[in-house]
C-alpha cells in the first residue's frame, strides 16, 4: 500500500530532511548508530528494516558483517546503492518489513531504528513477531522510538522539515503527546518503554528496554 513515505518522502527528499537537521538531531541519530554498532559485536548477517536511502548501512558498514536492508521504495533503494557504493557487504532489496521473504533463523540482529516502528504504519505487534521469526537463536533484535526528553527538539526538526516544504503545515492543534500530524496526513507517533515492553511480551527469551543519550529509546529482544 502506497505511503506517506513511498510516496512524498523517500530518496533525496528523505535525505534532505536528514540534512537539515539541527546539531542536537544530528548528536541524537549519531547515539543511536552508536548504539545499534554496539550491539552488533560478532554478528555476521545483519537486517536492517526500512534502511531508506542507506544512511544507517553505510555507517555500519566498516564492520566485517554481510548487511542487507529492505524498503518498500524504488527510488530509497535506487539512491541506497549509490549511497553505499564502494560497500561490498551490503545487500539491498525491495521488501515488507511485515512480510520479510527470509526463511526462519537468518540473521544474527535485525534492527528497525529512527521510528521505524511508528513511520511504517503497520500492526506494531506483528511486525515485531516477524523480525524474530527471521532472527537465529541466540541473535538480537533492536527497535528504537523516541524518548520523552527529545520532544522539543524533534517537533523543532519537524517544523524545520515543513518550512523547507518537506512535509506539510504543522497542525498545531492536533500535535502533542508524542504525536506530530501535518496538514497533508503524515502523522509520526512513538512508542514509549511501557509500550515496547507490552508489545514485545512473550517474544524471545528476554527482553529489555532503555534510554540512550536522553534521545532514543530502544527494546532489546533476545531470541
Amino acid at each position: 500500500m502506497p505511503s506517506y513515505y513511498t510516496e512524498k518522502l523517500s530518496a533525496e527528499r528523505l535525505k534532505r530532511c536528514y540534512d537539515l537537521a539541527p546539531l542536537a538531531v544530528k548528536r541524537y541519530l549519531a547515539a543511536e548508530i552508536a548504539h545499534v554498532s554496539e550491539c552488533i559485536l560478532s554478528s555476521r548477517r545483519v537486517l536492517e528494516l526500512g534502511c531508506g536511502y542507506g544512511r544507517v548501512l553505510r555507517e555500519l558498514s566498516h564492520r566485517p558483517a554481510m548487511f542487507v536492508g529492505i524498503d518498500v521504495s524504488f527510488q530509497n533503494l535506487a539512491m541506497a546503492r549509490t549511497y553505499t557504493r564502494g560497500s561490498g557487504n551490503v545487500m539491498l532489496l525491495l521488501m515488507d518489513a511485515i512480510r520479510l521473504g527470509f526463511p526462519a533463523g537468518v540473521f544474527d540482529l535485525v534492527c528497525c531504528v529512527q521510528n521505524g516502528i511508528s513511520a511504517f504504519h503497520v500492526d506494531q505487534r506483528k511486525l515485531m513477531i516477524e523480525a524474530v521469526r527471521v532472527t537465529k537463536p541466540g541473535g538480537r533484535v533492536l527497535f528504537s522510538s523516541y524518548a520523552e526528553k527529545f520532544w522539543e527538539d524533534r517537533l523543532n526538526w519537524f517544523r524545520i522539515q515543513s518550512s523547507h516544504g518537506l512535509v506539510g503545515k504543522i497542525d498545531e492543534a492536533a500535535t502533542g503527546a508524542g504525536c506530530i500530524v501535518t496538514k497533508d496526513g503524515f502523522t509520526a507517533t512513538t512508542v514509549t518503554a511501557e509500550q515496547f515492553l507490552n508489545l514485545s511480551r512473550g517474544l524471545g527469551s528476554a527482553r529489555s528496554v532503555q534510554v540512550v543519550a536522553d534521545s532514543s529509546v530502544f527494546c532489546e529482544i533476545q531470541v
